[in-house]
């Protein structure tokens, strides 16, 4: 089932990322479902998060996308290279937004292996931000789309990832960001084999 659009509403964008681990991550790119849980996540708590793109009240044509009702995607492009998908979370006019790092793939391995140029399945085929959304066939086209839609949503399946197998730590490659990239934002489930590093 759906998450109800009313989840993504919450302001806590830290509880959220939590919460999202264990939470299925499904696409329907094309008539193509893929799809798997999510082992992964780092929250961006808005203006006054240094590591946010929205820091500061910043409002550009990419970040506009964050300052939008709960419960939207917001993709963009990395490096010029990576697309990244990332989940909108609070009200309108608080641009929380919580970076989806690493599922465990469970649907449409096939297609996710054509997408990312595989033969066999290896961690790397879901592990990192990027290969996440190339894997699910994410792409700025869907970037602001509703998490309510037949193109991509999150479901709540059941599972139950227990807070002794959840690590929490700081952010991967925010540096930039000061004191605020010590923080503990950033979620993964302990000896998953497609989380990202580092993984200890």
């Amino acid at each position: 089932m759906k998450l109800p659009e009313s989840y993504y509403h919450n302001p806590d964008v830290v509880a959220l990322s939590r919460d999202l681990i264990g939470k299925y991550l499904f696409t329907n790119i094309d008539g193509v479902l893929t799809g798997g849980y999510i082992v992964e996540t780092e929250a961006y708590a808005g203006v006054n998060d240094k590591a946010a793109h929205s820091y500061g009240g910043r409002l550009t044509p990419r970040t506009q996308t964050m300052y939008l009702q709960g419960g939207v995607s917001y993709v963009y492009l990395c490096y010029g290279i990576h697309e990244m998908f990332n989940v909108v979370v609070s009200e309108e006019g608080h641009p929380h937004a919580i970076l989806i790092r690493a599922i465990q793939p469970t649907d449409g391995l096939d297609v996710m292996m054509l997408r990312r140029n595989m033969e066999t399945v290896k961690p790397n085929i879901t592990k990192g931000p990027g290969s996440v959304a190339k894997a699910l066939g994410i792409s700025r086209k869907i970037n602001s789309v509703s998490l309510q839609s037949d193109v991509i949503w999150i479901e709540d399946r059941g599972l139950t990832i227990s807070e002794e197998e959840v690590v929490t730590g700081s952010r991967i490659g925010v540096g930039y960001a000061g004191n605020d990239a010590l923080l503990p934002y950033r979620f993964y489930v302990k000896g998953n084999i497609y989380v990202s590093k580092p993984n200890k």
